[in-house]
């Protein structure tokens, strides 16, 4: 970690064995040295090298689901990797064992591959705000930072449904919009939306409102398979014009995996509609 930057730990949970695009998230990773990554998996199989601000933490379901039971006081409901994803805004909580001392802690998923995390996330833009979002609409439960001070990582005690999503077996999309994507997307207000349970992105919006948190909400991100992204030296870029953030594999990832193992140089690679497709020499064409 580099003492001159405001510091992030970021955590990411997957039950079951990791999938083969882990390595493009572990080896971007890797170009963001001074932002540490907490890994809590399953996976026993998994003895690939990692980065030193990597750190695989084996943990299963019933392990987690004790560790967030005692920090929340709750007997919660946590049986599988899926329900996970309503814990997240959480985890400042549940994992703070880990988080401890950082200035900012996130929750990321590993279906992403990162580009220069700290060219969008600067020390200015961490210092006037307290919450980040890489869209523009709603809050994106595949990677989000949070100021890991009380009354932020307990924000998510701000929902009146709270209790109920963590101590319910069903998935309610909590860190998100509770399946309200379209509605926030369509520049809706919280008391315009009316779901099942009050989610995140109703709490946020509302403290927002009252002056109670200033979240920064920007797109940061692509999504979908556009093809035309290229990962060079650390760095991500869109028709080598825009640089991005990061590009989440949620739609990718179904595509038919690698028959190999990537063999990863600084010349990069580009992922196409359909697949990567790795480089000896810099790449600057505008197609895959």
């Amino acid at each position: 970690m580099i003492s001159s930057k405001i510091s992030i730990g970021l955590v990411a949970c997957y039950i079951g064995k990791l999938p083969w695009y882990f390595v493009y998230f572990v080896h971007s990773c890797s170009y963001n040295p001074d932002i540490d990554f907490f890994i809590i998996t399953d996976d026993e199989s998994y003895d690939s090298p990692v980065p030193s601000n990597l750190k695989i933490i084996r943990q299963d379901i019933k392990e987690i689901r004790a560790i967030a039971s005692s920090k929340l006081q709750l007997e919660v409901a946590l049986f599988n990797g899926y329900k996970l994803c309503d814990f997240k805004p959480a985890y400042g909580i549940i994992f703070s064992d880990y988080l401890e001392g950082y200035d900012f802690w996130g929750h990321t998923d590993i279906d992403i591959i990162f580009g220069q995390i700290r060219d969008f996330i600067s020390d200015e833009l961490l210092t006037m705000h307290d919450l980040i979002s890489v869209r523009p609409d709603w809050l994106t439960g595949c990677f989000l930072l949070y100021k890991n001070v009380p009354h932020i990582n307990r924000l998510f005690m701000q929902s009146k449904d709270y209790i109920r999503v963590f101590t319910s077996k069903e998935h309610f999309c909590f860190d998100e919009t509770n399946f309200a994507h379209d509605a926030f997307s369509a520049g809706k207000m919280f008391y315009e939306v009316n779901t099942d349970v009050e989610s995140m992105m109703h709490v946020v919006q509302k403290a927002a409102v009252n002056h109670q948190i200033k979240p920064f909400f920007d797109l940061f991100i692509i999504e979908g398979t556009p093809g035309r992204l290229h990962w060079r030296n650390g760095k991500l870029y869109y028709r080598n014009r825009f640089e991005i953030l990061l590009y989440h594999l949620i739609y990718f990832k179904k595509q038919n995996p690698p028959s190999r193992a990537p063999q990863f140089t600084t010349a990069g690679f580009s992922i196409g509609p359909s697949k990567i497709r790795h480089h000896k020499t810099p790449l600057f064409c505008n197609e895959v």
